[in-house]
């Protein structure tokens, strides 16, 4: 993609006649005096929901629904070349990168005219439009870095968005303006707020604001001007001409009898003056589309050219009402151009509910299965990128085959989609999209072993032992010696304990410098053995703790020694009444088995903490007014859940590594897990399947029960990174009105929930995202699973009853971990915690020694890409290849402002002395998505009645790499010229 600016591009203009530039100059005038009416065109294409993504590109399977996204551009380009006033906007660029791959010249050159002429218009421009709950901050930076490369490569500065469009997400996340505001974007516009934050609104006018998204980066760098669009983002009430609507067209002959030309001025200039009354200024935004609308878009142009010419008409008679053909830029700049004060937001738009009893609090747990695997596949994306970035040619052409990151990295965009991460699709599409991420996963196992090969100097035959949570691993299960090549991402070094199923009794681990490494043998636990079946048939796991340098890796090799039964060290205790390490202790209640207490031995802090899994009774019904649980609602029929188990059976497992407690409770079970060293409590619980015998749909979760005086409060993260105070029954932006006072209290948990008093703080960290609540003082809980009999009624049309691989129910398993500590210190453990979660390194087997990768290089165990490793409070974010020679580099300062004396502090970096192992030079600055240079940034100013915002971050000073300051929450993004390190070519005999 890189070269294609660079020649398609040049070629397409040199035969498009010289023109005005695109931008805000080629907008129509809007006459001062009047009411104008800036009429959007636009279709809103889902990247998957009913059909799958396929399907919805070429038409296919429309006894589903009926949508073809190529014939709505096919369609669109020809309406807009045949009148020089239409405009429209498209914003998905998985399907138009698809389309434009699939046009002749002629086409194409048409495109790139009427991008520079204005009316054809990108808005947004991610490969997907991204959920705002479920997806985790670095795959969304990613999937929008994606589509706007794509963008920037083909079309230049005429195909960058400057507006963020997010129409159809359920609920709206504070870090995500604040991405936007980092990506240059001048406002963000979208279509579903809660309908009580709505009513108010419409009452105050206040439907549009300034979005404060961030305490910690300086005004106004994550500001960004937001609206809230009338009609959630359809046509006003009658006014759809489309052929999937049913609206009657514009009749404007005099000589029929149906000639409707009074009554469509009279309902349009009344749909007019409602808006206006709840609009700030002269100015009203009207969405003249929806769901995958415009696949004839000749009805369409047709009334709205008759509209515009009949209303603007009325001025001869004294209307003071223009309309206009316009884009949301167009709109947003008269808006700023108005010079008004906006009122200010501080907080963000979650929980999203559209009804009293209609709380979209579901989704955030919805289908965890696939939550899972998506922040898995998230994990590997950025190993492959790095790798790919590492070694440059010999990862993507090797001895393994030739591959590339980019088949993961478009997998992954159509995963951040509104109706994929948040588990709301169609089984069938759900299943497509999981069938994308595994083919991503495979082309980049490619990369991953090219890579390898490159470094660590030998062709071995890699193998990834990807149901590792599940003990299986043929390789290690069957082979009597291996080695295990753990690859880190994380710019810190990591100790990793890892597990690999044997049957062997005694094993012999050698580290990379051949030195001997504690290891234990533990048994597979029957729980395992359960969910397993047939996959595997180790009876037994290997544990052995790995040292892994920073952005580096570790080879350990792994010999089976003959021993008899007797040197089979393991001890097992039925009925356990604690596990310790040196820093953390677990008490169990002697009667119920559950745990009763947990200490931090270091601070000595202890806390009666009752956890237990319980479920909730989802409402079933028939009809809106009686609304069920399904894919995107939450809504139990009754406050308190009911208790899985009142007791459980438990056993212990207790070696020098690690000291387990496991526990049943029917068809829940869960690992109560300390290891030597680990500063947190490891809980790792298996889900299912869950019954429905006594059709009753359940909602399960994991619950924690505490004394803690929490006064209402409790914390939640945003994507991954800013923590939010919540208070339960209360929304900051008005007088709430409590409806479902479980479903109303829950909030997406990406990363971590916490509660605290003055004195401690109990945080849980999840793997995926989940919802979360504090329904009372005290408690803290988590959704993990979901299995529902009944449709929610809001689209999908499917209950959620994913009937896993047996059809008897999804089984999922997963992990929490608790870290107990005072509140002023516990961000320093969860911050580089959940860095851990979502970073962790990733595990390759090799059956034994390969050939040599070059002829006279020894086999290199163990290599680190840095110079030395980063501090605590710098975090790589992204190390990738942006085109060949091209490196994209983001820093993060993890930490926000003021919750760390240790960390929350500004970090200083030299980037020419990062990596040890190539050459970056030629440093230039970015914003967020890599789309535009820092220095060329110019961003709206706005007036807010807060006071005057400082003058928006309008270009940059000159760059100095070699002393590149952060703050708290900052993160900033470089491309650099790369140069390897010359070596010879893989031996290919």
């Amino acid at each position: 993609m890189g070269s294609c600016r660079g020649i398609c591009l040049l070629l397409l203009l040199a035969c498009v006649p010289v023109i005005r530039g695109c931008g805000e100059e080629t907008c129509p005038a809007a006459p001062d005096g009047f009411l104008n009416v800036h009429l959007i065109p636009h279709t809103h294409d889902d990247v998957g929901w009913l059909k799958t993504v396929d399907q919805y590109y070429y038409g296919g399977n429309n006894s589903i629904q009926h949508a073809g996204v190529q014939y709505i551009l096919d369609s669109v380009i020809p309406q807009l070349l045949a009148d020089p006033k239409r405009r429209f906007i498209y914003v998905e660029m998985a399907f138009f990168w698809r389309w434009w791959q699939q046009q002749n010249k002629s086409v194409q050159k048409d495109v790139v005219q009427l991008l520079q002429e204005g009316r054809l218009e990108f808005i947004n421009g991610g490969w997907s439009m991204n959920d705002e709950a479920a997806a985790h901050y670095n795959a969304i930076i990613d999937q929008m870095t994606l589509g706007l490369q794509f963008l920037e490569n083909t079309f230049g500065e005429c195909g960058r968005p400057r507006i963020a469009w997010h129409i159809d997400p359920f609920g709206h996340s504070r870090e995500q303006a604040s991405l936007f505001a980092q990506m240059g974007f001048d406002g963000l516009f979208f279509g579903r707020l809660d309908y009580q934050d709505k009513t108010n609104r419409e009452k105050a006018r206040q439907m549009e604001m300034v979005w404060r998204a961030s305490d910690d980066l300086e005004m106004p760098s994550a500001d960004l001007f937001t609206g809230v669009l009338p009609n959630g983002y359809n046509p006003p009430d009658g006014f759809c001409w489309d052929q999937l609507c049913s609206d009657m067209p514009i009749m404007d002959d005099s000589k029929l009898e149906d000639y409707n030309v009074d009554v469509v001025l009279a309902n349009f200039l009344a749909a007019v003056n409602v808006q206006a009354s709840r609009y700030q200024s002269n100015h009203l935004v009207m969405t003249m589309g929806s769901d995958f609308q415009y696949e004839n878009a000749l009805p369409w142009f047709k009334n709205m050219d008759k509209l515009i010419s009949l209303v603007n008409a009325q001025q001869a008679n004294g209307s003071k009402v223009n309309v206009l053909y316009s884009t949301p830029s167009c709109y947003l700049s008269a808006l700023n151009r108005a010079n008004l004060s906006w009122p200010v937001k501080t907080d963000d738009f979650f929980p999203y509910a559209d009804g009293a009893h209609k709380f979209w609090t579901g989704y955030f747990t919805s289908r965890p299965g696939f939550k899972g695997y998506e922040r898995l596949s998230n994990n590997f994306l950025q190993v492959c990128n790095q790798l790919e970035a590492l070694t440059g040619a010999a990862a993507t052409h090797g001895p393994y085959g030739t591959s590339s990151s980019l088949e993961l990295r478009r997998a992954m965009g159509v995963a951040q989609h509104h109706d994929a991460v948040t588990g709301t699709a169609k089984q069938h599409v759900n299943d497509d999209y999981t069938l994308r991420l595994f083919k991503g996963w495979k082309a980049c196992e490619v990369v991953v072993s090219n890579a390898l090969s490159s470094l660590t100097g030998t062709k071995e035959n890699f193998v990834f032992c990807n149901l590792l949570n599940i003990s299986v691993c043929p390789s290690t299960e069957m082979s009597k010696s291996f080695n295990v090549v753990i690859y880190n991402p994380l710019g810190r070094a990591v100790t990793q304990y890892v597990r690999l199923p044997v049957n062997g009794e005694v094993y012999m681990v050698k580290s990379p410098s051949g030195e001997s490494v504690p290891s234990e043998v533990v048994p597979v636990s029957m729980f395992t053995k359960e969910v397993r079946r047939n996959k595997g048939s180790a009876q037994r796991e290997l544990v052995f703790p790995g040292q892994i340098p920073p952005l580096g890796y570790s080879k350990f090799t792994v010999e089976k020694l003959h021993a008899q039964e007797r040197f089979f060290r393991k001890k097992v205790e039925k009925n356990p009444l604690m596990i310790e390490n040196k820093f953390y202790r677990v008490d169990f209640d002697p009667d119920t088995g559950l745990i009763s207490k947990i200490q931090n031995l270091e601070k000595q802090i202890a806390l009666p903490v009752k956890q237990s899994y319980y479920w909730y009774k989802a409402s079933k019904g028939n009809s809106d007014s009686s609304q069920t649980s399904g894919a995107y609602i939450f809504r139990p029929n009754q406050s308190e859940p009911v208790p899985m188990s009142q007791t459980v059976r438990s056993y212990l497992v207790k070696n020098s590594l690690v000291q387990e407690v496991y526990q049943n409770f029917s068809w829940c079970s869960q690992v109560v897990r300390l290891y030597s060293d680990q500063r947190y409590v490891e809980l790792e619980w298996t889900v299912g399947p869950i019954p429905i015998e006594d059709y009753r749909g359940k909602e399960v979760i994991s619950r924690f029960d505490t004394n803690l005086q929490t006064g209402g409060l409790f914390y939640t993260d945003a994507n991954g990174r800013q923590i939010l105070q919540r208070r339960r029954n209360s929304r900051d932006t008005w007088a709430f009105q409590q409806t479902e006072p479980v479903a109303g209290n829950y909030y997406p948990v990406n990363s971590r929930i916490f509660i605290k008093d003055k004195n401690i703080q109990l945080t849980v960290l999840t793997d995926r995202s989940q919802g979360g609540a504090s329904i009372v003082d005290g408690s803290v809980e988590l959704m993990v699973h979901r299995r529902l009999l009944y449709d929610d009624y809001r689209g999908v049309g499917e209950a959620l009853m994913e009937s896993g691989q047996y059809g008897e129910g999804l089984v999922v398993r997963g992990k929490h971990l608790l870290v107990l500590d005072t509140p002023e210190a516990s961000a320093d453990v969860h911050r580089k915690l959940a860095l851990q979660q979502y970073l962790s390194p990733q595990i390759i087997i090799s059956t034994g020694q390969g050939a040599p990768y070059r002829s006279h290089r020894f086999p290199i165990n163990q290599f680190s890409a840095l110079r030395s490793p980063l501090p605590d409070n710098l975090h790589l974010l992204t190390f990738a290849q942006h085109e060949p020679n091209k490196i994209l580099l983001r820093l993060e300062h993890p930490f926000q402002g003021h919750e760390s004396a240790n960390h929350s502090q500004p970090i200083t970096v030299n980037l020419k002395e990062l990596f040890s192992s190539l050459s970056l030079s030629d440093f230039k600055e970015t914003t967020l998505a890599a789309n535009l240079l820092k220095e060329k940034m110019k961003r709206m100013q706005w007036k807010t009645r807060k006071g005057s915002i400082p003058n928006p971050e309008n270009g940059s000073l000159d760059l100095d790499p070699t002393s590149v300051t952060l703050k708290p929450m900052e993160i900033r993004t470089f491309l650099a010229t790369v140069q390897y390190k010359k070596s010879a070519e893989w031996d290919s005999r």
